[in-house]
């Protein structure tokens, strides 16, 4: 098998990412890692020039180059990168680098500034308008790679061909359900905020295509937090729980709770207060034991999320 036909784990399809660059001034870098061919329209300009299908940096006129951090979906072994410079004709940067690195959890950019970082793709040469494909060596476990270009200019889509690696520690759990899901019978019974989109949202089926298939409060200006009350479908034991905040970037809560209600009527904490990632779907073990018939996320302060799933074990 060529390592063009293994997965982009890079694809927003997994819920891959771009979790920082330091120039997007022309073309976002979100768009690197959209599962969908590059279009490109002549003679469409908006405010800062033609409007382009990728990511474009403006024109460097000190030392130094660009560069994109993109969040594996999900993470595993590199086999093979294509850089695709689709339309970028007079403008696509002249060579390219990858590292690479894997920090477990979601880390933040500060811990992945720090991270151990190894280049696994060395500079190399790329040609306008044209799939660039690379083989290299099946890495490490890698859950993020850094795409350098030298010294600037515009890709279209960056994709990270490779085997996933499963995280053992969701492995073993045996069959599990979504306890909250609408098609399971679970509803949002109380909401603090729904400004900007339903707080039911969040127990849809499937994954959200835009911020608007999820949950998103106003702003917070009290000190207080926003909150949902979910009452299972299925009462049953959690294991795992979900929090997806993909597509929110500038809007994600910064923290969350879970505290469910157990059928003897006491209250049992499922999640402390944990730091979330924008753009991101989070996935935590689970430690109760306890038959929950309702669970309550909390955010804090304010913001939005995509889809909240809570897998567990029916009752009975």
């Amino acid at each position: 098998m060529s390592y063009l036909e293994l997965p982009d784990l890079a694809s927003r399809l997994l819920g891959g990412g771009v979790v920082a660059c330091n120039d997007e001034f022309f073309a976002p870098a979100d768009s690197l890692v959209l599962p969908d061919p590059p279009a490109f329209t002549p003679k469409t300009f908006g405010a800062k020039g033609q409007v382009y299908d990728g990511w474009e940096t403006r024109r460097r006129r000190e030392p130094g180059h660009d560069w994109a951090i993109v969040r594996l979906g999900v993470p595993g072994h590199v086999h093979g990168f294509v850089v695709d410079t689709a339309w970028f004709t007079g403008n696509f940067p002249p060579f390219a680098s990858i590292d690479a690195t894997f920090v477990d959890g979601y880390p933040s950019l500060a811990e992945l500034a720090a991270a151990d970082w190894r280049e696994i793709l060395p500079r190399s040469p790329l040609a306008g308008d044209t799939v660039n494909a690379f083989a290299v060596q099946p890495s490490a476990v890698v859950s993020h790679v850094r795409l350098n270009i030298h010294p600037d200019g515009g890709v279209a889509r960056l994709r990270v061909h490779g085997q996933a690696v499963p995280d053992k520690r969701f492995l073993g759990l045996g069959a599990l359900v979504d306890l909250a899901a609408v098609e399971h019978g679970g509803l949002v019974e109380q909401a603090s905020n729904g400004f900007y989109g339903n707080p039911g949202n969040l127990l849809l089926p499937g994954l959200a295509r835009s911020m608007g298939e999820g949950w998103e409060t106003s702003r917070r200006r009290d000190g207080a937090n926003d909150w949902v009350l979910v009452r299972l479908g299925l009462p049953g034991v959690v294991r795992v729980a979900e929090l997806d905040t993909t597509h929110f970037k500038g809007n994600a809560p910064g923290w969350a709770t879970l505290t469910a209600s157990s059928v003897d009527g006491g209250s049992v904490e499922l999640l402390s207060r944990t730091r979330l990632q924008p753009d991101t779907r989070h996935r935590f073990l689970v430690r109760s034991r306890s038959v929950s018939t309702h669970v309550r996320m909390d955010i804090y302060p304010d913001g939005g999320m995509a889809r909240l799933r809570l897998l567990g074990r029916p009752a009975g």
